[in-house]
């Protein structure tokens, strides 16, 4: 029972599980990967403003003719004093101008890389201590070299950032260049730590296939740039994390590393809840056996005791449940219990009678055993007076009766019942005055066979009686054995014969309803070998008026051994 209700009740949470799964699965993922490609999909697009930033400005500063005149009038050695105060006075308001109106850019600085101070112009402090040539390469995009993500060079800072260096168009080809920053914080605005929701990393990949910013520094090193630049590309994953990439028309990547832990959360909420479910519903179930089990147990209990009282006290009524389906079973064990009664009362009234009849039977055995002792006598009055027939009919008659009502097995050999047979027609033979001949035809095979006793004589009996007729009155008695251990027991006469109503009359008709000797023979030998040996046993009759009868008995070859006498 609890078996069947967990699976009752189990089965619907892992149907709906196993399909819902898939959807699940799939719309989970999908909603977080959205999620992740929208996110980097904005900030891809706040790197891009940045470095459009810097190319609108740079391009002020170095393609405006104004401001890139005035730089190179003052870089040139010749001219006034006064002149290249004043001019430096307005390169410094554009740049501060311009550094004012973008709030997103940071240092700005003009560069002269073969001048003795290459760093002109600086609205903030220049560290020398980080060259131009050690700021990693992120992309070239509209004339203008951008660097990034680095540390500024501001020397009060150690802020990341992105820088563009972009060279002036001068009449004289002179190397100058115009480098601007990013704003100090601009940077960490951009990149977003949780991406809807989930804890991310980001990384940087330059236009060149090469890393140049990894924000998990715990996870990634530079020895692993190429295999992430190769997951990203194959779409991998790589060391647990799962990478989602965007690719800017500038040329470079921004990819974000998740971890699959992480990336699957979600999921695995989900799969928790689902599991959640399934022990609540596996204790509902098992609570629910104990209640159903508490319910019935109680009752059967009680059931129980009835069946045990039952031997005590058969006449006492049965104490009910108040629960239908065991009452139900109670007044069915009620009738039980009166029937029982009833059968009792029957087999002692039929011990009563059992007992009267062993005195019956008592007194029928006294009976044959008084016959026999008169006869004994008469047979030695036979003997004294010469009377030779008087003594050798009784001597037959005694032996007859003796194997027929003796206390000997009931199974007996094929010999024995044909000597017992040959003693019954020898006696007959002087009743009728040798007015017959019998014929005997027996395999030496089959004199040691068992069969029941008393098989034969009624057959040979009942063609004596049905058989007899005025003249040449003959009866054969064969016994062979057939091809499959088959004992086949055959009686056959000449006699007057009878028509089938008259057999099936013979075999069906009711003892009281038929005269001694007619019929009642072939129904003891039908229910003699029915009883012995069953269905295996077969018994056949054809009978032709005034040409004789044939009774046919097919029976297992057995040895005494066989038989449960």
């Amino acid at each position: 029972m609890v078996i069947y209700l967990l699976i009752a009740g189990l089965t619907p949470v892992m149907l709906l599980t196993v399909i819902t799964y898939g959807s699940i699965y799939s719309i989970l993922e999908n909603k977080i990967k959205n999620g992740i490609f929208a996110t980097l999909t904005q900030e891809r697009i706040g790197l891009e403003n940045v470095l459009n930033n810097l190319d609108f400005a740079s391009r002020q500063l170095a393609v405006d003719g104004k401001i890139v005149n005035d730089v190179q009038q003052y870089l040139t050695p010749q001219g006034d004093s006064f002149d290249k105060a004043t001019m430096s006075t307005n390169i410094k308001d554009k740049i501060n101008m311009i550094s004012y109106t973008n709030l997103n850019l940071g240092m700005i600085f003009y560069y002269e890389p073969e001048s003795s101070q290459p760093y002109k112009f600086e609205n903030l402090q220049v560290d020398p201590a980080l060259p131009m040539k050690s700021l990693p390469h992120f992309t070239e995009y509209q004339g203008a070299v951008y660097f990034g993500p680095h540390k500024t060079m501001y020397k009060s800072s150690n802020n990341i950032v992105f820088s563009s260096l972009r060279k002036l168009e001068t009449k004289d080809n002179l190397k100058l260049y115009v480098y601007l920053e990013t704003n100090y914080n601009l940077f960490r605005k951009i990149l977003n730590h949780e991406a809807f929701g989930i804890e991310v990393s980001h990384l940087l990949i330059n236009a060149r296939g090469e890393v140049t910013y990894m924000e998990n520094e715990k996870a990634f090193s530079e020895s692993d740039s190429l295999r992430i630049k190769q997951a990203v590309d194959h779409e991998e994953e790589y060391k647990g994390y799962m990478l989602f990439n965007s690719i800017s028309e500038q040329g470079w990547q921004l990819v974000i590393a998740v971890k699959k832990t992480t990336y699957n959360q979600e999921i695995y909420a989900w799969l928790r809840k689902i599991a959640v479910l399934v022990v609540a519903t596996t204790l509902f179930a098992l609570l629910l056996a104990f209640i159903i089990w508490k319910t019935i147990y109680r009752p059967m209990k009680k059931l129980n005791k009835e069946i045990i009282y039952m031997a005590e006290n058969r006449n006492s009524p049965v104490q009910f449940t108040h629960v239908e389906e065991f009452d139900h079973l109670l007044i069915n064990f009620q009738d039980m219990k009166l029937k029982i009664n009833a059968l009792i009362a029957e087999v002692e009234e039929n011990g009563k009678e059992k007992s009267r009849l062993e005195v019956e039977k008592l007194l029928t055995q006294i009976n044959p055993h008084f016959l026999h002792n008169t006869l004994n006598t008469v047979q030695w009055l036979a003997r004294m007076n010469g009377q030779k027939e008087i003594d050798r009919l009784v001597t037959l008659l005694v032996k007859v009766l003796h194997y027929n009502l003796g206390k000997q097995s009931m199974i007996v050999t094929v010999q024995e019942e044909v000597e017992a047979l040959n003693n019954y027609i020898e006696l007959q033979r002087i009743r009728y005055d040798h007015e017959f001949d019998v014929r005997l035809d027996m395999d030496a095979s089959v004199r040691n066979a068992a069969i029941p006793r008393f098989l034969l004589q009624p057959l040979v009996e009942n063609a004596i009686y049905h058989g007899n007729r005025e003249r040449n009155n003959y009866i054969e008695v064969a016994i062979h054995k057939n091809e499959g251990n088959i004992l086949h027991l055959q009686v056959s006469d000449n006699g007057q014969g009878m028509d089938a109503q008259t057999l099936h009359k013979l075999l069906t008709a009711n003892n009281e309803h038929l005269n001694r000797g007619l019929g009642i023979g072939l129904q003891y030998v039908s229910r003699l070998i029915k009883r012995y040996y069953g269905e295996a046993s077969k018994m056949s009759i054809d009978s032709i008026v005034d040409k004789g009868t044939v009774i046919r008995i097919e029976i297992p070859v057995m040895s005494k051994e066989d038989f449960d006498d």
